[in-house]
């Protein structure tokens, strides 16, 4: 090998060590826009955040980084005239989850396409009530409704347990029997 062939070849391995030590390094990477994972745009995202100086107003923020509101305990058990009054109070502006299962009114067993129907039915009624609720069906016959303001929740549990359709409601907890309840040998905890 000549002198010039081995300073070539020493060139060639100190670039490829450098490229190599510079990506498993992660700093001085550049990526297309068009290549970047949703990983990528949060990351960036979160990184732009950390250098701005100007602040965000507290509905800006995403849910998860807002100041949690802390309720009054001693106001609201002045005003609160039932223990679900309380609840409603205390989950204000609190996301909440609520259970729904569907019954059949016909004492059909009920198929996934029947309960899809009725709970999106329902979700649209709620939103004409001005109630925000997002539905997932997690079995042929049972649903979550997630509320982004939790005391909104109370409101739709007294409009479900009127609608023929609905078995049982879990809120917090606490089960409402439904109009197409049927007896059940299945205790659930």
């Amino acid at each position: 090998m000549t002198c010039s062939q081995r300073l070539a070849v020493l060139s060639l391995m100190i670039l490829v060590i450098s490229t190599v030590h510079t990506t498993k390094s992660g700093k001085g990477t550049k990526k297309d826009v068009r290549d970047f994972t949703d990983r990528d745009f949060e990351r960036l995202y979160e990184e732009w955040e950390e250098n701005d100086d100007e602040v965000l107003e507290e509905d800006e923020l995403p849910p998860y980084k807002r100041p949690v509101k802390q309720t009054d305990l001693n106001d609201a058990l002045k005003s609160a005239n039932s223990p679900e009054e309380l609840m409603k109070m205390s989950k204000k502006g609190q996301s909440l989850m609520m259970f729904v299962s569907v019954g059949s009114v016909n004492n059909e067993p009920v198929t996934r396409q029947y309960a899809e129907k009725w709970t999106t039915l329902w979700q649209s009624s709620l939103y004409n009530n001005h109630i925000d609720v997002q539905v997932y069906m997690i079995d042929d016959d049972r649903a979550i409704f997630l509320f982004s303001d939790g005391s909104k929740a109370w409101e739709a549990k007294d409009f479900l347990l009127r609608q023929p359709q609905v078995s049982l409601v879990t809120i917090e907890g606490k089960n409402f029997v439904g109009p197409a309840h049927r007896g059940s040998s299945k205790e659930e905890l």
